[in-house]
């Protein structure tokens, strides 16, 4: 279905994501054809999830609200048709109700679960630096860069204007050494940086990330890392760890 960004007008192909539903269905949202999608501009709970009735069982389960990331930075929340009323089918009597406890505390997102080892490159052992400040943060994400196969690392003389930390030849990286999540503005301004560069992006961060801000770099396949204090980066998402598989 067609879905146009308010902000920028850009006009986008949209397929509503498919749930699993406990009967093994698939369940996909009720989407408004037609109905104008609205920028998110603040999020909490009740705006998060949408209640959905399995079409094979007639069990009512909440799942996320479907959204679309424009690359204009906007993400637009994509309306979806009410439950209806009607009863599920006869002798059926589902155990999941909009609201109750199971139905939000068992829809949590899965652990990040990492590929497997085995095919990942002949590469020597990483040897990380210590990082006791901002710079060492970034020294440490170079090292990792370099270990990946990126040649020719620099570090832009004036950070303040793009963000970015560290450039090479079709790369752009940024280092959150702060003590906060990395926020949703700060990944989706990173691949911003990337595209007007036609370069791919990869983020480093010290705190971790914000579940919107994974969510976004999942979606535009941003491969996200954490470095602790020794220095050394781990992948938390699917494109981080293509990223370690192939390398550079």
């Amino acid at each position: 279905m067609p879905v146009r960004c308010p902000e920028c007008r850009r006009t986008h192909a949209y397929a509503p994501p498919a749930f699993p539903c406990r009967c093994g269905a698939p369940i996909v949202p009720p989407v408004l054809r037609g109905a104008p999608a609205e920028p998110i501009t603040h999020r909490n709970w009740t705006d998060e999830w949408v209640t959905v009735r399995c079409e094979a069982c007639g069990r009512l389960d909440q799942w996320p609200q479907p959204e679309l990331g424009c690359a204009c930075g906007a993400v637009l929340r994509i309306p979806v048709r009410p439950v209806s009323a009607t009863a599920p089918p006869a002798g059926h009597s589902p155990d999941v109700h909009p609201g109750s406890p199971r139905a939000t505390t068992s829809l949590r997102a899965p652990a990040h679960i990492p590929l497997p080892p085995t095919a990942a490159p002949a590469r020597p052992s990483f040897h990380p630096v210590t990082i006791r400040t901002a710079r060492d943060a970034v020294t440490a994400a170079a090292l990792y860069l370099r270990w990946l196969g990126y040649r020719d690392i620099v570090q832009p003389e004036d950070r303040s204007t793009s963000g970015i930390d560290l450039r090479a030849p079709g790369l752009v990286a940024q280092v959150d050494p702060t003590t906060r999540h990395t926020s949703l503005r700060a990944v989706e301004c990173l691949w911003l940086n990337g595209l007007s560069a036609s370069s791919a992006s990869v983020f480093f961060s010290l705190a971790g990330y914000t579940p919107d801000a994974r969510c976004r770099a999942d979606d535009l396949g941003i491969p996200l890392f954490v470095m602790d204090l020794t220095g050394t980066p781990q992948p938390v998402n699917g494109p981080a760890d293509e990223l370690v598989v192939r390398g550079a």
